[in-house]
Protein backbone atom coordinates (compact mmCIF):
# COMPACT_ATOMS: atom_id res chain seq x y z
CA UNK A 1 0.00 0.00 0.00
CA UNK A 2 2.61 2.20 1.26
CA UNK A 3 4.40 1.72 -2.79
CA UNK A 4 1.16 2.53 -4.13
CA UNK A 5 0.86 6.06 -2.75
CA UNK A 6 4.26 6.78 -3.98
CA UNK A 7 3.70 5.82 -7.35
CA UNK A 8 0.28 7.58 -7.61
CA UNK A 9 2.24 10.79 -6.27
CA UNK A 10 5.10 10.73 -8.47
CA UNK A 11 2.12 9.93 -11.37
CA UNK A 12 0.21 13.13 -9.80
CA UNK A 13 3.41 15.17 -9.46
CA UNK A 14 4.51 13.88 -13.50
CA UNK A 15 0.65 14.89 -14.50
CA UNK A 16 1.10 18.15 -12.82
CA UNK A 17 4.45 19.67 -14.01
CA UNK A 18 3.36 18.40 -17.81
CA UNK A 19 0.44 19.55 -17.49
CA UNK A 20 1.92 23.08 -16.29
CA UNK A 21 4.28 22.88 -19.21
CA UNK A 22 1.78 22.09 -21.74
CA UNK A 23 -0.39 25.50 -20.38
CA UNK A 24 3.22 27.49 -20.50
CA UNK A 25 3.94 26.28 -24.08
CA UNK A 26 0.18 26.83 -25.03
CA UNK A 27 0.48 30.54 -23.37
CA UNK A 28 3.63 31.02 -25.36
CA UNK A 29 2.26 30.09 -28.64
CA UNK A 30 -0.83 32.06 -27.87
CA UNK A 31 1.55 35.03 -26.99
CA UNK A 32 3.75 34.40 -30.37
CA UNK A 33 0.74 34.38 -32.48
CA UNK A 34 0.14 37.94 -31.01
CA UNK A 35 3.43 39.57 -31.15
CA UNK A 36 2.96 38.03 -35.07
CA UNK A 37 0.29 39.70 -36.01
CA UNK A 38 0.49 43.11 -34.16
CA UNK A 39 4.04 43.45 -36.35
CA UNK A 40 1.95 42.23 -39.32
CA UNK A 41 -0.77 44.91 -38.55
CA UNK A 42 1.91 47.35 -37.36
CA UNK A 43 4.22 46.40 -41.26
CA UNK A 44 0.49 46.73 -43.09
CA UNK A 45 0.14 50.44 -41.78
CA UNK A 46 3.59 51.35 -42.76
CA UNK A 47 2.93 50.30 -46.40
CA UNK A 48 0.02 52.50 -45.97
CA UNK A 49 1.60 55.46 -47.78
CA UNK A 50 1.56 57.16 -51.19
CA UNK A 51 3.80 56.47 -53.80
CA UNK A 52 4.68 59.38 -56.49
CA UNK A 53 6.69 58.48 -59.59
CA UNK A 54 7.25 61.81 -61.80
CA UNK A 55 8.07 62.96 -65.41
CA UNK A 56 8.02 65.43 -67.93
CA UNK A 57 7.46 65.04 -70.96
CA UNK A 58 8.07 67.20 -74.64
CA UNK A 59 5.65 67.27 -77.78
CA UNK A 60 4.66 69.49 -80.63
CA UNK A 61 1.12 69.60 -81.79
CA UNK A 62 -0.03 70.83 -85.10
CA UNK A 63 -3.87 71.93 -85.03
CA UNK A 64 -5.77 72.84 -88.35
CA UNK A 65 -9.46 74.06 -88.64
CA UNK A 66 -10.99 74.80 -92.20
CA UNK A 67 -14.43 76.11 -92.76
CA UNK A 68 -16.56 76.26 -95.68
CA UNK A 69 -18.74 79.47 -95.92
CA UNK A 70 -19.73 79.16 -99.59
CA UNK A 71 -18.66 77.68 -102.49
CA UNK A 72 -15.21 78.07 -103.66
CA UNK A 73 -14.41 79.91 -99.80
CA UNK A 74 -12.70 78.31 -97.10
CA UNK A 75 -10.69 80.08 -94.49
CA UNK A 76 -8.47 77.62 -92.32
CA UNK A 77 -6.56 78.30 -89.20
CA UNK A 78 -3.76 76.77 -88.03
CA UNK A 79 -1.66 76.82 -84.90
CA UNK A 80 1.86 75.00 -83.59
CA UNK A 81 1.95 74.28 -79.88
CA UNK A 82 4.44 73.07 -77.86
CA UNK A 83 3.63 71.54 -74.40
CA UNK A 84 6.24 70.46 -71.86
CA UNK A 85 3.89 68.65 -69.32
CA UNK A 86 4.91 67.47 -65.67
CA UNK A 87 3.27 64.12 -65.09
CA UNK A 88 2.79 62.33 -61.92
CA UNK A 89 1.61 58.56 -61.28
CA UNK A 90 0.15 57.83 -57.84
CA UNK A 91 -0.52 54.96 -56.01
CA UNK A 92 -2.27 55.48 -52.60
CA UNK A 93 -1.39 52.47 -50.55
CA UNK A 94 -4.25 53.64 -47.88
CA UNK A 95 -6.65 52.07 -49.95
CA UNK A 96 -5.09 48.76 -49.88
CA UNK A 97 -7.67 46.11 -48.68
CA UNK A 98 -6.20 43.14 -46.47
CA UNK A 99 -7.49 40.82 -44.20
CA UNK A 100 -6.15 38.87 -41.41
CA UNK A 101 -6.36 34.98 -40.64
CA UNK A 102 -4.86 34.39 -37.86
CA UNK A 103 -5.94 30.93 -37.39
CA UNK A 104 -4.14 30.08 -40.47
CA UNK A 105 -1.54 32.66 -40.10
CA UNK A 106 -2.45 34.38 -43.84
CA UNK A 107 -2.77 37.65 -44.76
CA UNK A 108 -4.88 38.40 -48.17
CA UNK A 109 -5.03 41.67 -50.18
CA UNK A 110 -8.11 41.51 -51.57
CA UNK A 111 -7.45 45.30 -53.42
CA UNK A 112 -5.23 46.84 -54.41
CA UNK A 113 -6.00 50.95 -55.86
CA UNK A 114 -5.77 52.02 -59.26
CA UNK A 115 -3.13 54.37 -60.20
CA UNK A 116 -3.65 57.95 -60.21
CA UNK A 117 -2.43 59.65 -63.07
CA UNK A 118 -2.13 63.75 -62.98
CA UNK A 119 -0.85 66.07 -66.19
CA UNK A 120 0.23 69.14 -65.36
CA UNK A 121 0.64 70.66 -69.19
CA UNK A 122 2.65 73.71 -69.53
CA UNK A 123 1.11 75.04 -73.23
CA UNK A 124 3.54 77.84 -75.46
CA UNK A 125 2.24 78.54 -79.13
CA UNK A 126 4.56 78.48 -81.61
CA UNK A 127 2.83 80.05 -84.70
CA UNK A 128 -0.89 80.94 -85.33
CA UNK A 129 -2.72 81.62 -88.60
CA UNK A 130 -5.51 82.46 -88.29
CA UNK A 131 -7.95 82.84 -91.27
CA UNK A 132 -9.63 85.80 -92.64
CA UNK A 133 -12.88 84.72 -91.08
CA UNK A 134 -11.90 81.24 -89.29
CA UNK A 135 -10.13 82.80 -86.14
CA UNK A 136 -9.24 81.60 -82.98
CA UNK A 137 -11.49 81.90 -79.53
CA UNK A 138 -11.84 80.73 -76.44
CA UNK A 139 -13.56 77.44 -77.10
CA UNK A 140 -10.71 76.39 -79.73
CA UNK A 141 -7.91 76.81 -77.06
CA UNK A 142 -10.30 74.68 -74.35
CA UNK A 143 -10.59 72.02 -77.40
CA UNK A 144 -6.68 72.09 -77.88
CA UNK A 145 -6.14 71.80 -74.03
CA UNK A 146 -8.62 68.71 -74.37
CA UNK A 147 -6.91 67.20 -77.09
CA UNK A 148 -3.09 67.49 -75.79
CA UNK A 149 -3.83 66.17 -72.64
CA UNK A 150 -5.88 63.30 -74.29
CA UNK A 151 -2.35 62.65 -76.23
CA UNK A 152 -0.50 63.26 -73.03
CA UNK A 153 -2.12 60.44 -71.49
CA UNK A 154 -2.01 57.49 -74.36
CA UNK A 155 1.82 58.36 -74.68
CA UNK A 156 2.73 58.30 -70.56
CA UNK A 157 0.25 55.05 -70.77
CA UNK A 158 2.84 53.64 -72.86
CA UNK A 159 5.81 54.70 -71.54
CA UNK A 160 8.26 54.07 -68.67
CA UNK A 161 6.28 56.06 -66.37
CA UNK A 162 4.02 54.02 -65.36
CA UNK A 163 5.92 50.64 -65.32
CA UNK A 164 7.94 52.13 -62.93
CA UNK A 165 5.32 53.32 -60.84
CA UNK A 166 4.32 49.63 -60.99
CA UNK A 167 7.76 48.21 -59.70
CA UNK A 168 7.78 50.86 -56.72
CA UNK A 169 4.14 49.15 -55.64
CA UNK A 170 5.45 46.16 -56.11
CA UNK A 171 8.41 46.61 -54.16
CA UNK A 172 6.23 47.93 -51.20
CA UNK A 173 4.00 44.87 -51.74
CA UNK A 174 7.52 42.41 -51.48
CA UNK A 175 8.58 44.10 -47.66
CA UNK A 176 5.17 42.40 -46.95
CA UNK A 177 5.79 39.21 -48.39
CA UNK A 178 9.60 38.91 -46.65
CA UNK A 179 8.07 39.83 -43.47
CA UNK A 180 5.07 37.38 -43.50
CA UNK A 181 6.97 34.52 -45.19
CA UNK A 182 9.99 35.39 -41.95
CA UNK A 183 7.60 34.48 -39.30
CA UNK A 184 5.57 31.30 -41.06
CA UNK A 185 2.62 33.05 -42.16
CA UNK A 186 1.06 33.08 -46.02
CA UNK A 187 0.55 35.82 -48.41
CA UNK A 188 -1.82 35.83 -51.16
CA UNK A 189 -2.95 38.38 -53.61
CA UNK A 190 -7.34 37.64 -53.91
CA UNK A 191 -7.31 34.11 -54.97
CA UNK A 192 -3.61 33.35 -55.58
CA UNK A 193 -0.80 32.36 -53.12
CA UNK A 194 2.36 34.24 -53.13
CA UNK A 195 4.86 31.66 -52.64
CA UNK A 196 8.17 33.42 -53.50
CA UNK A 197 8.69 37.57 -54.43
CA UNK A 198 8.59 36.59 -58.29
CA UNK A 199 5.29 36.08 -58.07
CA UNK A 200 3.90 39.55 -57.47
CA UNK A 201 5.48 40.33 -60.76
CA UNK A 202 3.04 38.64 -62.48
CA UNK A 203 -0.34 39.74 -60.51
CA UNK A 204 -2.91 41.58 -62.56
CA UNK A 205 -2.78 44.92 -61.21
Amino acid sequence: PGMRKIVTGIVIGLFIVFGFRYCEFKKDEKESLVVSTNLIEKQLQNVGKLIVTEGTYGQVHTFEDTERYMRGVNSTKKALVISNAKATVAYDLKQIVTEIDKDNKTVTITQIPEPILSIDPNIEYFDIENGIINRFDAEDHNEILRQIEDSLRTTIGNSDLMANAQNRLISELQKLYILTNSMGWTLRYQEQEIKEEQDLQTIKL
